[in-house]
């Protein structure tokens, strides 16, 4: 069955900003979260499946990413901010509760919300980002001292660096990130899935071209590098500049998500490797997890239809 067309966007006023929603279907709704360095319009293949099988598929343009607001000041960016967007966007539509999904950094997003606003969240899927319960000290500050100063996280600190070389040549960087085709190398498998010091992006981008083939055909490319072109990458790397601050002002969180939850792991995922997953069911009781093999980082991209066909069967039974 053909599936419709990803939606034109809409704006609506939440938490202070103007942001861009991209909605398609009826029914319970299902609130996708993007990651880094992506779009509303990296869910192109899942909102019309969701829809198609009867659900309300909503996905914005996250806080600082195409065509929602891109706050100036660092700290807009903490997860403060981030949560009180999502809550504000189920206002703006009228919407009591919703299922979130989150692949990378929405991720991230989708889990906390479960934390923060429980009584907003029927249930969570994960798309290769698990639950991680609070770590033990500032999660910046433990990266910098466990992998050094050149990883990726670590080095998006220094103010305007990884901005201004990411940004230099836009459809480079996004070339060189956007890859399939990758086997997860020994040593991360060796190492149970550990994240390595060697990984800078800005290194990866400015460095050979990077193996396996490219995740996006050229029509797709073309909409991420306008989007990129006109916005920047600050906005994406300020949520990082404030994941301590987020580890200060969380403390208070319950460690526990007791809402209906969905874990895919992607079996060649460097950089959130299934092992990060292996002890959530100690703090998701209620949790199913599904593995996709043959798929690195990028889900939606590289296994849709599979990604799409274990989140439908999960809403159905589930919410349907």
């Amino acid at each position: 069955m053909a599936l419709p067309p990803f939606p034109a966007p809409r704006t609506i006023s939440t938490n202070g900003i103007q942001m861009a929603v991209y909605e398609q279907g009826t029914g319970v709704p299902v609130v996708f979260s993007h990651g880094f360095p992506e779009l509303a319009y990296s869910w192109r293949r899942q909102l019309p499946a969701v829809a198609v099988a009867g659900f309300r598929a909503i996905a914005p343009d996250q806080r600082g990413y195409g065509k929602t607001e891109c706050p100036a000041d660092v700290t807009a960016y903490d997860l403060e901010h981030l949560l009180g967007d999502l809550a504000g966007l189920l206002d703006a539509l009228s919407i009591e509760k919703a299922v979130f999904c989150g692949h990378d950094w929405g991720g991230l997003i989708v889990w906390s919300m479960a934390q923060k606003y429980p009584d907003r969240v029927l249930g969570v899927i994960g798309v290769n980002t698990p639950f991680f319960p609070r770590a033990p000290m500032p999660p910046v500050q433990m990266m910098r001292a466990a992998l050094g100063p050149t990883h990726y996280i670590v080095h998006f600190q220094e103010p305007g660096d990884a901005d201004r070389r990411l940004a230099k040549d836009v459809r480079r960087t996004l070339t060189q990130l956007f890859r399939k085709g990758i086997k997860a190398n020994g040593l991360a498998k060796q190492s149970g899935g550990r994240m390595q010091p060697q990984i800078n992006l800005c290194a990866l981008v400015e460095g050979p071209d990077v193996p396996g083939v490219p995740a996006l055909n050229p029509e797709e490319m073309e909409i991420y590098v306008e989007a990129f072109t006109r916005t920047g990458f600050t906005g994406g790397i300020n949520w990082y500049r404030n994941m301590d601050r987020n580890w200060e002002k969380t403390a208070e969180l319950p460690q526990k998500i007791t809402v209906p939850s969905l874990m895919i792991t992607a079996e060649d995922d460097i950089a959130l490797p299934p092992a990060f997953a292996s002890g959530m069911k100690n703090f998701v009781p209620d949790l199913e997890t599904h593995l996709i093999k043959d798929c690195g980082h990028w889900t939606q991209q590289e296994q849709p239809e599979e990604l799409n066909r274990i989140m439908v069967d999960w809403l159905k039974r589930r919410f349907g």
